[in-house]
């Protein structure tokens, strides 16, 4: 089953993560964290800025795809091939962002891409309300974070697709998925980067079970 978010659930995530944004108008998001640095505002003519201003996340942007993990999750991945050719872009980027891409590239679905990078508050919460919104996507805020996840069934063959993205102190993890959701992934590296948390508060709505574990 997909993961949805009902009109409720949407109405109590936008109440509780609109609050406290920006002083100038509504955005929300998975998990604002207490202390997190908000990002510049835009000028009000759309001329004199041609995009969000980038501010520094709270913390060192990862490098490394496998430093991310722990060893039971690279465990779980086993000779899951990382960054072949054929998923190209991988690796550390220009902008900084790190791509991440599990998969075989002779496999018709099963794969599991990654993209770690900064993304402004403003902006994130912007993208994660769409989301819950418009395509269903169930939000909510563990560890001091804004996660936002939803699976389906791939259109094509017997397998669950999916995407999950968790934000927190403009840093943004999204990851897509086709057929490899190795369990506790998304967690594992919010793990990694951010260290352990305070304890998780509950969530503004209940993921509906699926049939593979969400990553």
């Amino acid at each position: 089953m997909n993961a949805r978010t009902t009109p409720i659930a949407a109405a109590l995530l936008l109440t509780a993560l609109l609050a406290g944004c920006t002083p100038a108008g509504p955005s929300t998001g998975d998990d604002p964290a207490p202390g997190d640095t908000p990002s510049s505002e835009s000028s009000t003519n759309p001329s004199a800025t041609p995009g969000p201003i980038r501010t520094p996340p709270t913390i060192t942007m990862p490098t490394d795809c496998r430093a991310i993990l722990s060893d039971p999750l690279l465990d779980l991945l086993g000779d899951v091939p990382l960054n072949d050719k054929a998923f190209a872009p991988t690796g550390v980027q220009d902008d900084g962002s790190l791509i991440c891409a599990w998969g075989d590239p002779k496999a018709d679905t099963t794969s599991l891409v990654t993209t770690i990078s900064v993304v402004p508050r403003e902006e994130a919460m912007a993208d994660l309300n769409e989301l819950a919104d418009e395509d269903g996507f169930t939000c909510y805020q563990p560890d001091a974070g804004v996660r936002c996840e939803k699976t389906w069934e791939n259109k094509d063959y017997p397998v669950t697709d999916g995407r999950t993205l968790y934000w927190r102190g403009d840093v943004l993890i999204d990851t897509k998925y086709s057929n490899l959701a190795p369990p506790g992934y998304t967690a594992d590296i919010v793990l990694h980067l951010f260290g352990a948390s305070t304890p998780t508060p509950a969530p503004t709505s209940t993921p509906t079970p699926t049939t593979t574990p969400a990553a």
